[in-house]
Parts: C-alpha cells; structure tokens; sequence
C-alpha cells in the first residue's frame, strides 16, 4: 500500500466529515477514498475511524494517529516549500478560508491569477461564515472580516470595509428619511445574524457623539446576500459592508442613509497559524492578496 497516500487520505476524510465529502480535496473516487483508509486500518492494526450511516467519528486510536499525520503532512509541505525557496517554484497544496459572500465577490476572479503564476500549486478554497479551527482542520490561510479575537494565529491586514446603513428609495418613499440613530426604532430592519452588536446598532455622528439603537428586525439571516436581496426588494433596512453593496450605491439601486452617522469600519485580515518556519507557497500567497486587495473596487 502507499503509506503517505493513506495517510492523506484519512486526513482529507476527516476534516471533510466524509468520505464523499473527501472527494473535492483529494481527486479521488469514494471507493479509492474508502479502499486508502482500509488499507491504512488493516497495516496499522487499529480501527481509525467509526462509520455508521449518519456520521463519522474518529476512534481514540484515529484521534492520535490523525495529529500524528498532521506533523508528518507538515513537515513534508515544509520540506518542500525549502526547496521551492531554492528553485524559485512552490509547490505542494494550499488549504484556504473564506467568508461565503466576499470570497465570491472579491476572491474568487484572483485563485486563477494566482495559479497562472504558480503552475505547481493546488489550491481547496473553502467557503463558510462560519470561523474554521485553523488547525484542527488543516487551513493553510484564512480570511477573515472583523476584529480579531487573542489567539496564537498570525495575521497580515489586506483591507478595510465600511458598514453602510442604506434602503432602497422605494422604502424610503413609503416610510421616510432618518434624521437620528434613534428613528431606526420606527422601522424594518433586516439583520445578518453574525453582526457582532446583534439587533443593537452603534454610530458615530459629525462630531464624534455616540448613539445606539436597538432595532426590530423584519428579517433575520446569516448570508449578507440575503439580507441584500430584501433590501432591494423594498422590505426593510440594512446595514452591510461597502464590499456587498457598492454597485447598489453606484446605481441608486440603495441609498445611504444618515451619511453623517457613520457605522464601524472593519479589517479585513489574513490569518494563519504560528511557525517557526511559514511555508513559501504562504509567504507567497500573502503576498498575492495583499498586493492584490491594495486598492479594493469597492473603495474606487
């Protein structure tokens, strides 16, 4: 059997909740997932993983066999990012992270600038809201929109976005213009359920006085898109990033609203795990999107 083959394997099982679910990041077929990590079970003696029809679960042998996979598939990506560094090519597989809705709108046209210049390099973009565990699933790199809580992971700033409260004109035709933070009160509000302040929204005004609102919230979701959608369908206001909506702005599709009431602005950061040695094709991909986010079209 091909030890290192398994060993990958039963790595990209794991991290992707199923064997199916493996099959994206390997290449491989379900029975090649499934022939690799028996193969792998029966020359370790050992049972790694717990199948049934609805889940997967890792034995405690699997639980310790899997770090030791990790530091071994490690140490081998770094072997070979040292003597990328010597050639100049880097080489290997980039695991990497992202918000669902800015990785579509601002990320997506970049991962093939990115490959055209490094041909030897595979990427598995991941798209969730949700905050991935860098290392208990194996993420390269993440990015990441908000403020960054304490935590061992590295991070290198690629941008900012700005938090616009904003309707359509049609909403605002129907229930009128906002003079106060505190009118907000008296309207729909559609909220993105992952906001940090929950249904309390917080602004700065022309002379740096504070005001926070709590809002009724028509609509609830975990999608900026979502929340969008029903903003330009007249259902209420929102406040989302200037990424999501600048064409909206651009086009009076929405319109901003208490432009002198200014919500958060936020970083947008790259996030990756600490090393003594950070691997080329990271160093390399940083550099990417820093360069590449330096003057982001939604600030044009």
């Amino acid at each position: 059997m091909d030890l290192f083959q398994g060993m990958k394997t039963f790595v990209a099982v794991v991290e992707a909740g199923s064997f199916v679910g493996a099959m994206d990041s390997t290449g491989l077929s379900k029975p090649a997932i499934s022939r690799h990590v028996n193969e792998l079970e029966q020359h370790l003696g050992v049972r790694l993983l717990q199948r049934t029809t609805r889940r997967l679960s890792l034995t405690s042998e699997g639980e310790t066999y899997l770090q030791r996979c990790r530091d071994i598939l490690l140490a081998v990506d770094e072997a070979e990012s040292e003597l990328s560094d010597s050639s100049g090519e880097i080489r290997g597989r980039l695991r990497i992270g992202a918000p669902q809705t800015f990785g579509a709108m601002h990320l997506a046209a970049l991962w093939g600038r990115f490959v055209a210049e490094n041909p030897y390099l595979t990427l598995d973009i991941v798209l969730a809201d949700r905050v991935v565990d860098l290392v208990e699933e194996g993420f390269d790199l993440a990015v990441r929109i908000g403020r960054l809580p304490d935590s061992g992971l590295v991070s290198r700033k690629l941008a900012d976005t700005r938090m616009v409260l904003c309707a359509s004109p049609e909403y605002v035709a129907r229930h009128g213009q906002l003079a106060h933070p505190q009118d907000l009160a008296a309207h729909a509000a559609i909220s993105y359920s992952y906001w940090s302040g929950g249904d309390t929204w917080s602004f700065k005004g022309p002379e740096n006085e504070e005001a926070s609102v709590r809002i009724h919230s028509r609509l609830h979701a975990n999608n900026g898109d979502t929340c969008r959608a029903a903003a330009l369908a007249h259902q209420g206001i929102i406040l989302q990033p200037d990424f999501l909506i600048h064409e909206d702005l651009r086009s009076g599709a929405l319109i901003e609203l208490m432009p002198n009431w200014r919500a958060a602005t936020i970083p947008i950061h790259a996030v990756y795990p600490t090393r003594k040695h950070l691997p080329l094709k990271v160093r390399r991909l940083l550099d990417f999107l820093v360069e590449a986010l330096r003057e982001p079209v939604w600030r044009q």
